[in-house]
Parts: C-alpha cells; structure tokens; sequence
C-alpha cells in the first residue's frame, strides 16, 4: 500500500505516523519517505483502518493512484 501523507516536517512525525500503523497492522513493514511525503506499508490488510488511524495523529491522508 502506498499513501501520500501531508504534514511530516519532522523525525517526530515520522514515529508518529509509525506507531499509528502499527496500532493497526502490528506485523506490517513501513518505510517513510518525510521529503516526498510517501509513507510504503507492507503487509497490511486493513486499507481503510491504517489511513484513519494517521489521520487521527493529524495528518492527510490519501492513497497513491
């Protein structure tokens, strides 16, 4: 899954949107891209639940088309 977050400006934001993941989907593999603002989920099968528990760190969230 590939989604394009708003608003990472920092390490700190990063983690943040790390542990939101991971609340959802503990076993799946996440790499950050803070400058492209691209967030790469691997093994993950709750789309909808991962997007939403982002946006309750406070961040936008949309998929990669």
């Amino acid at each position: 899954m590939e989604l394009v977050v708003k608003g990472m400006n920092c390490g700190h934001c990063e983690a943040a949107v790390q542990r939101a993941v991971k609340r959802v989907e503990p076993q799946a593999g996440v790499v950050i891209e803070r400058a492209q603002g691209r967030v790469s989920i691997t093994d993950a099968t709750d789309a909808k639940g991962v997007e939403s528990a982002i946006r309750q760190e406070g961040y936008e969230v949309s998929a990669v088309e």
